[in-house]
């Protein structure tokens, strides 16, 4: 299958100076989150898991594009004169390891964040049952992505990227991952506005809401996935654009883990407080009202640590 668009090194180079814009803001955000999580904080009461996540898109992120600085320093300098066809034709050979290297690094960074939806999805629901499909999709993803990139690094045959005996492995691995996304940050989002209304009719004030974090979970999954629909339709028009754009990928899921977190932050730097009746959550989640002495109550906590630990883990793929 023959590729069109831009030419392979005017791709690489273009990709490579958007995802180093792209990190830096992941960089800076990083920082962001780590402060939002440790300001204040007692070193036990830290939310170890989340920075163990964030730790590591930030690692990954960074592996990336220092393996793309190489790959294009190699192309465009090192086997400039040497490499059969120049650095159109090194560009587009997607046996080199440097290839191999940045998607294995692209598929890692895919699962750590859709993992992340999911386990988001499942701890705020608090049903197993409600995280089966997702994860079925999680599975999809992973044979998907590892079958393209195993197919990639032993192609002895081919040097496309769009060749037929990739095309519907990469197909898979794309939907899969968009589907995974929008269905676990969708029911997440639900889930936290149906409390949210419920809890509404019990509030005596309107001065505490989780709409804010509704908001950013949707913001963030429209981010990522927006991204992964344009790397979907170029690829389907075997555009050579699908290289950037993919490469743009790699920071853009740390921005949309990291701008979850950092809106929680605002949140409780804010004290979202109000004066609401107790209320009791049940095993399945209902509410039940008793007529008790107003009590002040953190609004985004009042599902306990396990549901305020689901919505920390934000990254929307």
């Amino acid at each position: 299958m023959a590729s069109s668009g831009i030419p392979f090194d005017t791709a690489a180079l273009m990709s490579v100076v958007l995802e180093g814009i792209l990190y830096g803001f992941s960089l800076l955000m990083f920082v962001g989150t780590i402060w939002s999580l440790t300001y204040k904080q007692h070193v036990r009461n830290i939310n170890r898991p989340i920075v163990i996540v964030a730790i590591l898109l930030l690692l990954l992120s960074t592996a990336h594009i220092v393996v793309s600085i190489i790959r294009v320093e190699d192309g465009l300098v090192k086997y400039r004169d040497t490499y059969p066809g120049g650095p159109i034709a090194f560009f587009a050979d997607i046996t080199q390891e440097t290839y191999t290297i940045k998607h294995a690094l692209y598929l890692l960074q895919t699962l750590l964040a859709d993992g992340i939806v999911i386990y988001r999805c499942y701890v705020v629901w608090r049903s197993i049952r409600v995280a089966i499909l997702p994860g079925i999709l999680w599975c999809s993803v992973a044979a998907t992505g590892a079958t393209a990139v195993y197919g990639v690094s032993h192609s002895a045959s081919t040097t496309s990227i769009f060749a037929k005996d990739l095309v519907s492995w990469i197909m898979a691995f794309f939907v899969s991952t968009i589907a995974a996304n929008v269905l676990g940050s969708g029911l997440t989002a639900y889930r936290i506005w149906a409390i949210e209304r419920n809890i509404a009719t019990v509030r005596a004030s309107t001065k505490g809401t989780m709409m804010p974090i509704v908001r950013v979970l949707m913001d963030a999954a429209v981010l990522y996935s927006m991204a992964l629909i344009a790397v979907l339709i170029c690829f389907l028009c075997s555009n050579n654009g699908e290289y950037v754009i993919v490469d743009m990928a790699m920071p853009i899921i740390s921005i949309a883990f990291y701008m979850v977190l950092i809106r929680i932050a605002i949140n409780r730097r804010h004290n979202y407080l109000s004066t609401v009746e107790t209320t009791v959550i049940m095993e399945q989640g209902d509410l039940q009202t008793y007529p008790m002495k107003p009590v002040e109550v953190h609004v985004p906590r009042f599902t306990g640590s396990d549901s305020t630990s689901a919505y920390e883990m934000g990254n929307e793929h």
